[in-house]
């Protein structure tokens, strides 16, 4: 066996035809030799011809294993397609990697005999799938692991979302939980916010309720957070891109961008004062405001970039899973997010979709984020 790692990936942008799949599958296999590994994603159209897709991925890719999920929005090495018809895919094969896949359903409990180290790839269905107990369950049994991926996507209704498994029906899952070991996997969770305001002690905090921080109403601060931002960032506030700040650790202290889970303010009542937020946080911690907008995206995503790059290298292959409110929608151009990982890797063989909800570790621990790009970077052992 060729003792270097390699992989490939692919898209093609057509309505499903079997000979363009056929020879995709081909060409993954003629550039990786074969996969340990194939992940795919595919538009919603191709549901019909699940089977044949994953069949000829299988055959003519000589990929031992085929994952993958539906979306609306395709990715590969250095592009973005948005509301696109098609299929994007990577094959990879690493000497030693060793994968193990389950489909997330009824009777799925999280296994207890995995080897320490390695990462989980979660791929979720956003009606079905309890994100938040699966990730408890993975961050107390493979504490410091990390779990990458994203909730599918693909279309308005629950039947237009699906997953696929090898040969197994995966359409009406709650996902697909795959492990892998015998390779270094780390990441890239850029948030996209800029800390605004002061940071806070909170106080007072019921569940997702927060009533108090640093002894005054979490809602008067939050406004005088927002009469203090400078003109230009008022609309960007107003229009919803205002947002909580929860600090992933308390041993810091000098808070900077990237230093919080980012969560959104569901609601305020300046009545009794409170705020009403995408978290559970605790009495004690730490929060900050945060302003979600173009320019900090694409800052905090290039100094993560460039300080991964100085860290582990280049890696053999990614998976990139973007939040549908980046994209055009946030910087107003085409490609953003992988054109920038592909300006600091170089043309890595690299896969993705644009997801409803994507999964990343934040100081060592597993959350599902929104307006995040995540993306997972692959390593030999």
């Amino acid at each position: 066996m060729d003792p270097t790692p390699r992989a490939a990936s692919c898209l093609r942008l057509t309505a499903w035809d079997e000979e363009a799949v056929i020879a995709a599958a081909r060409d993954l296999r003629a550039r990786s030799g074969g996969a340990d590994l194939l992940v795919a994603f595919a538009s919603a159209d191709y549901r019909p011809h699940l089977a044949d897709f994953v069949e000829i991925l299988q055959v003519e890719g000589h990929a031992r294993r085929v994952i993958g999920c539906s979306s609306d929005s395709l990715i590969s090495t250095g592009q973005e397609d948005e509301n696109a018809t098609g299929f994007t895919a990577l094959a990879l094969q690493v000497p030693g990697m060793k994968v193990c896949s389950w489909v997330i359903d009824e009777t799925f409990q999280v296994p207890r005999d995995r080897p320490d180290g390695g990462a989980w790839l979660i791929l979720g269905h956003p009606a079905r799938l309890n994100a938040r107990f699966l990730l408890e369950d993975l961050n107390t049994l493979y504490p410091g692991t990390p779990v990458f991926g994203g909730m599918a996507s693909g279309g308005w209704d629950a039947e237009s979302i699906f997953h696929f498994h090898d040969g197994t029906d995966a359409t009406e899952a709650a996902g697909i939980a795959v492990h892998l070991s015998g390779v270094k996997v780390t990441g890239i969770v850029s948030q996209g916010c800029q800390p605004v305001g002061e940071p806070y002690t909170i106080t007072r905090v019921e569940e997702d309720v927060v009533y108090s921080v640093g002894g005054r109403p979490a809602y008067e601060v939050l406004s005088e957070t927002f009469d203090k931002l400078p003109d230009k960032d008022k609309p960007a506030a107003q229009a919803g891109n205002l947002m909580a700040g929860i600090a992933a650790s308390e041993y810091i202290h000098d808070y900077q961008r990237g230093d919080f889970l980012v969560r959104n303010i569901l609601g305020g009542d300046p009545a009794s004062g409170a705020i009403k937020i995408g978290a559970h946080p605790r009495v004690g911690q730490t929060l900050q405001f945060q302003l979600r907008e173009s320019g900090a995206a694409d800052e905090d995503l290039r100094q993560r970039c460039a300080e991964k790059l100085l860290q582990d290298g280049v890696p053999v292959a990614a998976l990139l899973f973007i939040c549908g409110g980046r994209g055009q929608r946030l910087f107003g151009v085409g490609n953003h997010d992988a054109g920038l990982i592909a300006e600091t890797f170089g043309a890595v063989p690299l896969s993705g979709f644009f997801a409803n909800g994507e999964f990343g570790p934040v100081a060592g621990h597993n959350f599902l984020h929104g307006y995040t790009a995540s993306a997972a970077l692959i390593y030999p052992a």
